[in-house]
C-alpha cells in the first residue's frame, strides 16, 4: 500500500538541522576561521540538495497522485458500466446525462444520451424527488417487465457552482411479483351456497314439477362447479359447501355471478322464484377463517333479501346480484316463538327503554308505542327515548302526550343514559344499525339489546342482540310488532291508541297498501282494525300544511328525467320536515309514465337527506348503500354530511348514470 510521504515536516527537519550546523560552524570560525568556513559552506550545499532532493519527491508524488486519480476514474466508469442493475443518470429536466450497458439492454438502444427520460420509457414521476435528497421509491411497468425504481439524489460540484442529478436504479421485481400473483391466485376460497325459501319454493309447483326444480338447480350448480374448477359438497337439502381458487373467483366476479340470473330462470309453474344466496370468504390467515367469514357473508345476504353473493374479507365486502324482492312466509311461527322469547325477556328485566332511529318516522313511533304497551300489560314499566319531535310524528307524539295512559312516556337522551345500566333491557326498533339509532350511547353500556328491524341488512348491525327478530319480506316494523303482540298471549289488550299508531306505520312503510304488501299485512291491519283502530284517525295523522304542497311542486319542477326511467329532484328550500316532503316527493314521480324509480333531495340543519323509491325492478336499496344509506329493495335513503346540496346531487346522478351503464 502506497503511503503519501511527509515531506512538510521533512523540510522543517532539515531548517533545524542546518541551523544547529550553522551556529557550530560559527562556534568552529570563532576558534579557526578556515575550518569555521569550509564547515559552513559544505552545509550550505548538503542544505541546498536536500531541498532540491525534497522538490523531486514533491513531483514524483503528484504524478503518483494523477495517475491514481485517472486509474480511479476508469475503474468508476467501469464499474458503472458493468453495474448487473440497470442505471441512469438524469437531470432534474429528465435529460439523461449518463447510463449503464444493462439500461440500454432493458431499453433496446444504446445512443440514449441527452435523451429525455419520459421520451424513452414513458411517463415516469420525477417531482416528488425535487426536495427529498433520500432515497426514494417507485413502480412502473415497461415492455411486459415490472421495476422499482430507487431514486437518489447527489451533487454535482463544479467549481463554486452546485449542480444537482438524480441517479436511477431500476430493480426487476417482475418475477417476484409473478410468484406473488400465482400465491395469491392459488389461494383457497370458501363459500357457502344456500337455496332461498327451498320449501315454499318448491310447494309453490306442482307435485310432479318438484323433482325438475331439484334437478335443475343441482344442474346449473354442477355446471357453476365445473366451470369454476371448484370442488363442491351439498350439505343439506337447500345447503352447499363450496371450495375453489383465488384466481377463478377473480372470473366469476367478473361476469358479476352469472349463476344468479341462471338459477332464476328455472321455471317449471313454480309461482315462487328460484334463487340462491351465497357467502364467500376470503384472505384469511387460516382456512377456518375464510369459513367464518362465509358463514358471515351468508348471513349478510340472507339479511339483505337473498338472491345475492356477498364476498367477505378481514376489510370489506362486496355484493354482487340483489335484484329479485324477497319472498314472504307465510308460517308464523317464527313470529310466536320471538313473541314468546321476548315476554321472557321482559319479564326478567327491572328496566326497559325503547328507541327507534334518529328522525322517527311513524313506523318507528308506532313499533315503539306497540312495545311501550306491551311491556305494560306485562306489568312492566319502560320508556320511549326521543330527544326531539319532528313533522312525522309531531301530531301522533302530541296526542300521545295528552292522554293520561301514557304518562311520562318519552325521556330524553341525558336520562336515558343516566338511568341505563348492564341489565337494563334496550329494544331498538325499525334499524339495526348502531349508528342510526336515537341513542347510541346505550347500546354500549347495555349488555341486554333486543333487535326488531324488516330493513335489508347492511354491513354495519348490531351484533350482539340477545333476541333479533330481522325480517326483511315483511312492510314494516309496525306490522312485526303487531304479530308478536298478536301472539305473544291471548289475554294481552293495548290501547286503542296504540293500534292507531301502529297502523299508521304500516300505511306509511306500505303507502296505503301498495308496496310490499302481503297477505300477512292485511291480517295484522285486519287485527288492529279489530281492537279499534280508527281508520279516519289514522288518515289525520299524515294531514300535511300547505308549504309542504308548495315544496313538492317545486321538487317536481326541478326533477330530471335520465333515460325514460329514472328521475331525480330536489328542493332548495330548508324546512323543518324537509325528509318527509322529499319521501312524499319521491311516491309521487313514481306516478310518472316509464318511471321505475325516483331520487329526490334535500336539506335541513347542514346535512344532506335523498329518498329513494323503485317499483321494484331497480334495486335502490343498493345505490343508496353507495352513499352509506340502505333501505329496502324498492324503499332506501341516505344522509349525508359535509356536503352541500349541489355535489350530493351530483354523486347521486353519477350512481344512476352507472347502474344505467351496467344495466344495458
Amino acid at each position: 500500500m502506497n503511503v503519501k510521504p511527509n515531506l512538510d515536516r521533512s523540510n522543517r527537519e532539515n531548517i533545524i538541522y542546518m541551523v544547529i550546523m550553522f551556529i557550530g560552524g560559527l562556534a568552529l570560525l570563532y576558534y579557526n576561521a578556515l575550518a569555521g568556513i569550509g564547515f559552513i559552506a559544505v552545509s550550505g550545499v548538503v542544505f541546498y540538495l536536500n531541498l532540491k532532493n525534497n522538490e523531486s519527491k514533491k513531483i514524483e508524488w503528484m504524478r503518483y497522485v494523477e495517475n491514481l486519480s485517472l486509474n480511479m476514474d476508469k475503474i468508476a466508469k467501469k464499474a458503472i458500466r458493468y453495474l448487473p442493475i440497470p442505471m441512469c443518470v438524469i437531470e432534474f429536466n429528465g435529460k439523461i446525462t449518463m447510463h449503464n450497458d444493462k439500461f440500454s439492454e432493458i431499453i433496446g438502444r444504446d445512443r440514449l444520451l441527452d435523451e429525455n427520460i419520459k421520451d424513452v420509457v414513458g411517463e415516469i414521476d420525477l417531482t416528488k424527488v425535487l426536495n427529498d435528497e433520500n432515497e426514494m421509491y417507485s413502480e412502473i411497468e415497461y415492455k411486459d417487465k415490472r421495476y422499482s425504481i430507487v431514486y437518489r439524489v447527489i451533487k454535482n460540484r463544479t467549481n463554486s457552482d452546485v449542480d444537482y442529478m438524480m441517479v436511477l436504479y431500476w430493480l426487476d421485481k417482475t418475477d417476484y411479483l409473478n410468484l406473488k400473483e400465482k400465491y395469491i391466485n392459488e389461494k383457497t376460497v370458501i363459500g357457502i351456497i344456500e337455496v332461498d325459501g327451498y320449501e315454499e319454493v318448491i310447494k309453490s309447483a306442482d307435485e310432479e314439477n318438484r323433482p325438475l326444480i331439484t334437478a335443475d338447480i343441482e344442474r346449473v350448480l354442477s355446471t357453476f362447479e365445473t366451470e369454476s374448477k371448484a370442488a363442491m359438497k351439498r350439505v343439506s337439502k337447500d345447503k352447499f359447501f363450496l371450495v375453489m381458487n383465488r384466481e377463478e373467483l377473480k372470473k366469476i366476479e367478473l361476469d358479476k355471478f352469472e349463476i344468479l340470473d341462471k338459477i332464476r330462470h328455472i321455471d317449471h309453474g313454480n309461482t315462487l322464484p328460484v334463487t340462491i344466496s351465497m357467502g364467500v370468504g376470503i384472505d384469511g390467515e387460516t382456512i377456518n377463517d375464510n369459513f367464518k367469514m362465509a358463514v358471515g357473508a351468508l348471513d349478510l345476504a340472507l339479511g339483505r333479501g337473498g338472491d345475492q353473493v356477498v364476498v367477505k374479507t378481514k376489510d370489506n365486502f362486496s355484493f354482487y346480484g340483489g335484484k329479485s324482492k324477497a319472498v314472504e312466509k307465510k308460517t308464523k311461527v317464527k313470529s310466536r316463538l320471538i313473541g314468546h322469547a321476548l315476554r321472557e325477556i321482559i319479564n326478567q328485566s327491572e328496566d326497559v327503554l325503547i328507541m327507534g332511529h334518529r328522525y322517527p318516522d311513524m313506523d318507528a313511533m308506532g313499533a315503539a308505542v306497540g312495545i311501550y304497551d306491551l311491556c305494560k300489560a306485562c306489568g312492566k314499566e319502560s320508556n320511549i327515548v326521543l330527544e326531539n319531535l319532528n313533522d312525522s310524528i309531531e301530531i301522533f307524539a302530541k296526542k300521545i302526550k295528552k292522554d293520561k295512559y301514557y304518562k311520562g312516556i318519552f325521556i330524553n337522551h341525558e336520562t336515558a343514559i343516566e338511568r341505563c345500566k348492564e341489565d337494563t333491557l334496550v329494544i331498538v326498533l325499525d334499524t339495526h344499525r348502531p349508528n342510526f339509532t336515537e341513542c347510541p350511547k346505550l347500546l354500549e353500556i347495555s349488555d341486554k339489546v333486543v333487535v326488531i328491524d324488516h330493513h335489508r341488512r347492511g354491513v354495519e348491525f348490531i351484533s350482539d342482540a340477545v333476541l333479533l327478530f330481522h325480517e326483511i319480506y315483511v312492510s314494516s316494523t309496525c306490522e312485526m310488532v303487531t304479530e308478536l303482540i298478536q301472539y305473544m298471549d291471548e289475554n294481552i289488550k293495548i290501547n286503542k291508541m296504540t293500534a292507531e299508531g301502529l297502523l299508521a306505520g304500516i300505511n306509511l312503510d306500505t303507502k296505503n297498501f301498495a308496496f310490499k304488501t302481503g297477505v300477512r299485512t292485511f291480517e295484522a291491519a285486519s287485527y288492529l282494525r279489530k281492537i279499534g283502530a280508527d281508520t279516519i284517525e289514522v288518515k289525520k295523522l299524515f294531514n300535511a300544511d300547505i308549504s309542504d304542497f308548495t315544496t313538492k311542486a317545486e321538487i317536481i319542477q326541478n326533477t330530471k328525467i335520465i333515460n325514460n326511467r329514472i328521475c331525480i329532484g330536489y328542493t332548495s328550500s330548508e324546512i323543518d320536515n324537509v325528509n318527509v316532503i322529499i319521501a312524499k316527493a319521491a311516491d309521487e314521480l313514481l306516478n310518472i309514465r316509464q318511471v321505475e324509480a325516483s331520487f329526490v333531495l334535500g336539506q335541513k340543519d347542514g346535512k344532506v337527506f335523498i329518498s329513494a323509491r323503485s317499483l321494484g325492478d331497480i334495486n335502490v336499496h343498493v345505490m343508496m348503500e353507495k352513499l352509506g344509506g340502505g333501505g329496502h329493495i324498492d324503499i332506501a335513503g341516505a344522509q349525508l354530511k359535509n356536503v352541500s346540496l349541489k355535489k350530493a346531487y351530483n354523486m347521486v346522478h353519477e350512481i344512476i348514470e352507472e347502474f344505467l351503464e351496467e344495466d344495458k
